[in-house]
């Protein structure tokens, strides 16, 4: 395994489990909510077909709760491929999809995938992880070559850094397009602050959405870089 990647798994286990990101949680049903509707949005804006057609590969596909979201949006189970570090989220991730989908275990920058056999490269609070600059842009290399011409890496992180947590780095605009430097990135910025978020919510679950209505209280963007 690659250091970085050993690195990242040390980071995640030392930062365990937490309930913080349970959809009991009302800041977080309305930050997937959000999400949702974002990609929605962002498909139809850049003209995505049928989504039955696409085949999609998720680099730290986690325990598998993107995926289940996108099959529920029409994406065939045969046509979606997750990729996850941890071997304990991959277990998690196995038994909640479907025998078709694919899963693969380690660092994406040593799977075998076909260049230019997918639609899509989802990448989700991915990069964030990573704190070696070389070793992200080796996995933003292997992504694009995954990409067929025309398709595009679906793309939702944060871009500033969290001072309350030292294993993860904000990336901006800026650095997204520096990693993937022949792409055309389509960008909206989405997702109220977290902490903020938490704290409103415990006031009424209604401050998430106009507090979400202000631009620079929002942490996260989702985009589409789209390869030529």
């Amino acid at each position: 395994m690659n250091d970085e990647a050993r690195a990242v798994a040390e980071r995640y286990a030392r930062r365990g489990e937490s309930g913080r990101y349970s959809l009991l949680r009302p800041e977080v049903w309305q930050m997937v909510h959000e999400r949702q509707r974002a990609f929605v949005a962002l498909a139809g804006s850049v003209g995505l077909p049928d989504f039955a057609t696409l085949r999609l590969v998720e680099v730290g596909c986690g325990s598998g709760a993107n995926l289940l979201e996108l099959l529920r949006f029409g994406f065939r189970a045969d046509h979606l491929v997750g990729i996850e570090l941890l071997p304990e989220r991959l277990a998690q991730a196995r038994e909640r999809l479907p025998a078709a989908l694919v899963l693969h275990a380690g660092d994406a920058t040593a799977i075998d995938l076909p260049a230019a056999s997918q639609d899509i490269v989802f990448v989700s609070t991915v990069f964030s992880s990573l704190l070696d600059a070389a070793f992200q842009q080796r996995l933003a290399d292997t992504l694009w070559r995954w990409l067929k011409p025309g398709g595009g890496v679906l793309w939702y992180d944060f871009t500033v850094d969290n001072p309350r947590n030292p294993d993860v780095r904000g990336v901006p605009l800026a650095r997204l397009r520096q990693l993937f430097p022949h792409g055309r990135v389509t960008a909206r910025r989405v997702t109220l602050a977290p902490p903020l978020a938490r704290a409103v919510v415990r006031l009424h679950p209604a401050l998430y959405t106009a507090c979400n209505t202000v631009p620079w209280l929002r942490t996260h963007v989702l985009a589409w870089i789209a390869k030529p």
